[in-house]
């Protein structure tokens, strides 16, 4: 379809004449005259009665002009619509994250963004399902570790890492280890992703995988925090998420110089040439809280 002739079709129309509608788009008469006349051998119908004293409007024509009509108000609509979503933050914004790590760090970020922008509205994943978004149209996702999706636009706002907490009175009871190779004399909840056998540690002196003891093994970090709160033993978990508890006494953060090897976090979004304002406005956002947040995190 030549979209050309659909504009000249309706200029003619609207201005009454073939010379009128050449004056208005500022080309020739034989042109405009032309234009038309390839519509409706493409169309095969007769659009325009032309006389030497007025246009007549066929049947076909007046059907076709409105139809017409009604596709630019269409389209009009839709480049309104493209550029209210080109301004302030509206719409429905889909997130995804891992689900400790998500629980964490996500409701207030939610929370000051759905204030400052009343439009929009968000909906959160909360999963250690890899999401893929494109084919479930997420569209931002917080990921930990390495990526391996080169063809997703990434933004690295941070590093996270794990260490070795107790509650004061398994340590008053058990004694507090001083090297991590004492941690064989202790009760370790483990934490199965991280692995059953060992946990990988690092200091300014070197690395250690140093064999862990223990019969409790859980996948879920909320789970083994809440059994070292319990007395239960010894758990090796991300600084963030054991942050109230440090600083409210009911967890001790041991072998202060020691922790695991640092894991990168990052925003994960599918490539696209222009970013959403409510998808701009939350990574923004976000990046900031988050950034101040880990900082603070440095237990």
């Amino acid at each position: 379809m030549d979209f050309n002739e659909v504009a000249i079709f309706i200029s003619v129309v609207q201005e009454g004449s073939f010379s009128q509608a050449a004056k208005k788009l500022g080309m020739p008469n034989s042109t405009v005259s032309a234009k038309v006349s390839n519509l409706e051998k493409r169309l095969g119908v007769t659009l325009i009665q032309r006389t030497t004293r007025k246009l007549n409007i066929t049947p076909a024509g007046q059907a076709y002009f409105k139809r017409c009509i009604q596709g630019l108000e269409e389209i009009k609509a839709a480049e309104s619509e493209i550029a209210a979503v080109q301004g302030e933050p509206q719409g429905l914004l889909r997130i995804t994250a891992p689900n400790e790590l998500g629980s964490s760090i996500l409701p207030g970020i939610v929370s000051q963004y759905i204030k400052k922008y009343p439009k929009a509205r968000i909906e959160v994943l909360l999963t250690d399902r890899r999401v893929d978004l494109l084919s479930e149209n997420v569209d931002l996702a917080i990921r930990a570790g390495e990526l391996k999706d080169s063809s997703l636009i990434a933004k690295r706002i941070g590093t996270l890492y794990f260490a070795p907490f107790a509650s004061p009175k398994y340590l008053k009871t058990k004694g507090t280890p001083t090297h991590p190779r004492e941690l064989r004399n202790h009760s370790c909840l483990q934490f199965t992703p991280v692995g059953v056998d060992e946990w990988k540690m690092a200091s300014a002196k070197g690395s250690l995988n140093v064999p862990i003891p223990g019969r409790i093994l859980i996948n879920d970090m909320f789970a083994l925090k809440k059994m070292a709160l319990m007395d239960d033993g010894i758990v090796f978990l991300p600084t963030y998420y054991c942050y109230q508890e440090v600083k409210s006494n009911k967890l001790i953060r041991i072998l202060p110089e020691w922790r695991s090897h640092l894991t990168p976090i990052h925003f994960v979004y599918p490539a696209q040439r222009f970013v959403t304002p409510k998808l701009s406005a939350f990574i923004t956002l976000a990046t900031d809280i988050i950034k101040r947040s880990f900082e603070d995190y440095e237990i």
